[in-house]
């Protein structure tokens, strides 16, 4: 083999395996760890059994078998094979296997004690995939306790590595230097948030081209072209952009994980003749040999999940890179030779690029990781995670694992779980196999891919037409079908038919549409529309979406959202069937219960009772509580009274000032000031309810009562006594006293007070009274009845004669008997 730079490093990381067992190898990108690791370990003997090395992706995983076969001198298969989803090339003479990630994570729950395994090489680990992340925890709790001879090796190109070797408690070995320099090129100046990144990445690798041409003095000597892109949307529009602008011994090969392998193996070759200008996702950004490439152009940008645990739904979002993604990207250019990388940002920029990028863990989907953490019998708490799982993401996926039937209520592995853990698919869609059986293949393999139309309507119906006859569903129908896409779902769907056949369906009696296959899958997102003109549903988990009002399904009741854009406030459907309620209750009947609902409508003013027919948040039958039960009502009213206000007025208002004033003078007696009285309701208010349902009813409400009620005798009496709520006049009328100004006062009939000589008072305090005339017109205001009579009444006399003159006027009122009468007309 041609030495590489990890050459240097081999002897003390075989050092430290057969000293440790352990270890953690940081190499830089270009270094040949990936090929010359696993051989070195196997010609140095470190084990007897097989050395089994893991890869993010499949084209990885080939490439890495075919490179160490090809180093043998013998055809993958034999010491060197590999295995992925849905294809092996192994024998009983392979010593090292290349598998992708979630092979191991079956094989470990399959045999826990990993039979026939010697060591465990996990690569490329700076990538920080979940199955890594969780491959490394089931690992080192075997290591631990059941294989203490289980050599483990984790190789990263850029990671901090400090830490991955303290979680693993193995030593750091560190190989320096690249096989070839590589020269980095920024731009002068920012794009600017509104420039057409595309265009301007198009202009940057038809530069690039032209240079790197210009200076080796012909396209052989020049080398190919890697241009890193976020994805297959825009490799196509700039493959498109670039075929008329290159020069025409230029090749243009597209790669990304939804390719065809030959496809794939087509870009990872070296060009026949001409030159090879590659359009690249992050897939070759790591383990990946690409043949003779000189040149890389990074755009800068990565196409990631998130996974938001509110809504249970995932979108891909385009961020900047990372400064680690980066270094990974330019050191592509140097592996063969030395090498150029343009970057399309500035050098400037480069220091607000975050350091590394974050762990899928922290930020996917992780209910098939809590699936499978139950069927290993443990909490995530109790593994060695680099990073642990966030604990509303993992309560969220075990919810729905329990809503799938995969856990019970304890949060105990079922039957029915054990059987999901087994298929390769998320558990929703595992889930829909196993209840509705192969005739679910299509569906499960469509809903894992992609969305294979562009520019259609959100009708699952058109996918499924599509995946029959897809030249005819092209011929006859105006949308953009990728057949890559279809032929991949096909492919799919055949592997799951076989894998159904023979497994108990749980509904495989009933012929199931396609939209109730749907719900199996989506419990949680079954929705129904909501009133209004715009074509907004409400989900079954709670969330909201909206249709597009132009989409045939928008003025469907129900329907099952597939595929959403993510928002978190109110995602737009992408992907949906319409479902009929006769399915809904068909599946979950057993989910769907009657629910009695008493509650204020604010829109309505009124409490409104019904008895409501429900799964989840969604309402499939409505109808009026008639024998509601008053008490019910009363609650109800009570929200209602929260939100409308208390009112304290008259009558009510003067109980509440009299005990007030007594408080305030150390009584023990109720609050009965506004906020009190609101902060008690339940107490005092609420057992006098009967027959209020309405605001107009609340308003006509006498709360007197009610505040009465609310004292005992013993504080009564004492307000009686202490704070009268009338004053008894010499006719023996009883006067309200308000008490809520700054002294006690009453208004009565001037008339009415002759012969008192002595002025009005209530426990010691003089009364501030106002004196009416006979028309309850104030005509004075004293606090000293007697002076009043010996002074200003004499001038009031004169006035009021005139306006009443058949009302008695005395010169004398103090020797007058009191009055309301007038006298008798003549």
């Amino acid at each position: 083999m041609t030495r590489l730079p990890i050459d240097d490093a081999l002897p003390e990381l075989l050092a430290a395996l057969t000293r440790e067992n352990r270890a953690v190898l940081q190499a830089p990108p270009g270094a040949g760890k990936t090929t010359k690791v696993p051989l070195a370990m196997l010609q140095a003997g470190l084990t007897d059994q097989r050395i089994v090395m893991l890869e993010p992706r499949r084209l990885a995983a080939r490439a890495a078998a075919e490179r160490m076969a090809e180093t043998l001198g013998e055809p993958v298969g034999q010491t060197v094979g590999y295995r992925i989803r849905g294809e092996a090339k192994t024998s009983k003479s392979t010593r090292i296997e290349v598998v992708t990630e979630g092979i191991l994570t079956r094989m470990l729950q399959r045999d826990p004690d990993l039979p026939g395994i010697g060591a465990v090489i996990f690569d490329e680990f700076h990538e920080r995939s979940l199955n890594a992340d969780l491959g490394l925890a089931f690992c080192l709790e075997v290591a631990g306790a059941l294989r203490e001879d289980l050599i483990l090796l984790a190789m990263s190109a850029t990671l901090d590595t400090a830490p991955v070797a303290t979680l693993i408690e193995a030593p750091l070995i560190t190989s320096e230097g690249r096989a070839f320099p590589v020269e980095t090129r920024w731009l002068d100046r920012p794009l600017g948030p509104l420039a057409r990144r595309l265009d301007a990445l198009c202009d940057l690798v038809v530069q690039a081209e032209k240079e790197s041409r210009d200076t080796a003095k012909g396209a052989q000597m020049g080398g190919g072209l890697l241009v890193f892109l976020p994805g297959e949307g825009e490799i196509r529009r700039a493959a498109q952009n670039l075929a008329s602008r290159l020069p025409g011994d230029c090749q243009i090969q597209p790669l990304f994980g939804a390719l065809p392998f030959k496809d794939q193996q087509a870009a990872i070759r070296p060009a026949a003749t001409g030159r090879k200008v590659v359009l690249a996702t992050s897939i070759a950004e790591t383990s990946l040999t690409i043949q003779d490439i000189r040149v890389v152009v990074d755009m800068g940008q990565a196409r990631r999940a998130r996974f938001d645990p509110g809504s249970g739904m995932s979108r891909l979002v385009t961020e900047k890179v990372t400064r680690a993604e980066a270094t990974q990207r330019q050191g592509r250019a140097g592996r063969v030779a030395p090498g150029t990388a343009y970057r399309l940002w500035t050098k400037g920029e480069e220091g607000a690029l975050a350091a590394f990028p974050p762990p899928e863990i922290a930020s996917a989907d992780l209910t098939g990781l809590a699936l499978e953490l139950a069927l290993w019998g443990a909490d995530s708490q109790d593994l060695a995670f680099l990073t642990p799982p966030p604990d509303g993401t993992m309560a969220e996926a075990r919810k729905l694992l329990q809503m799938l039937g995969a856990l019970d209520a304890k949060g105990q592995m079922t039957a029915h779980g054990k059987a999901l853990a087994t298929l390769p698919l998320h558990p929703r869609l595992g889930h829909m196999l196993l209840s509705a059986g192969p005739k679910a293949a299509d569906l499960a393999a469509l809903l894992a891919e992609r969305d294979p139309l562009r520019g259609a309507p959100s009708d699952l119906a058109l996918r499924l037409e599509a995946l029959k006859d897809p030249k005819a569903f092209q011929r006859k129908r105006p949308y953009q079908l990728s057949f890559p896409v279809v032929d991949r779902i096909r492919s799919e769907s055949r592997r799951l038919q076989k894998q159904a056949v023979g497994k108990q369906a749980r509904s495989a009696h009933i012929e199931l549409s396609a939209a109730a296959m749907a719900a199996l899958a989506y419990p949680d997102r079954i929705g129904q529309r909501r009133k209004g003109d715009q074509p907004r549903y409400v989900l079954s988990g709670g969330k909201g979406v909206l249709l597009d009002p132009s989409d045939p399904l928008a003025t469907a009741p129900f329907i099952v959202a597939l595929d959403t854009d993510g928002n978190p406030r109110e995602a737009r459907v992408r992907m949906a069937v319409q479902i009929t309620l006769g399915e809904i209750h068909a599946l979950f009947k057993d989910q769907i219960t009657w629910q009695d609902q008493c509650q204020w409508s604010k829109r309505d003013r009124r409490v409104d009772a019904r008895q409501q027919e429900r799964l989840g948040a969604i309402t499939l039958d409505d109808r009026l509580w008639k024998d509601v039960p008053p008490d019910a009502v009363a609650h109800a009213m009570l929200e209602g009274i929260r939100d409308l206000g208390l009112r304290l007025d008259g009558a009510a208002a003067r109980l509440a000032a009299r005990v007030e004033l007594l408080r305030d003078d150390g009584h023990d007696l109720p609050d009965f000031t506004t906020a009190g009285l609101m902060a008690r309701l339940e107490d005092w208010l609420l057992p006098m309810l009967g027959g209020v349902k309405t605001a107009a009813a609340w308003k006509q409400f006498d709360l007197l009562p009610a505040l009465r009620a609310a004292l005992t005798w013993d504080q009564t009496q004492l307000l009686d006594r202490e704070a009268p709520g009338s004053f008894t006049t010499p006719l023996g009328r009883k006067i309200p006293i308000t008490y809520s100004t700054e002294a006690p006062e009453i208004s009565v009939r001037l008339q009415e007070l002759f012969g008192v000589t002595r002025h009005p008072s209530v426990g010691g305090v003089p009364l501030k009274v106002t004196l009416l005339s006979p028309a309850q017109r104030p005509i004075q205001i004293t606090r000293d009845l007697p002076g009043f009579w010996a002074g200003s009444y004499a001038d009031v006399r004169k006035d009021m004669r005139a306006q009443y003159p058949r009302h008695p006027w005395p010169e004398d009122p103090t020797q007058e008997d009191p009055t309301l009468r007038a006298k008798r007309r003549k």
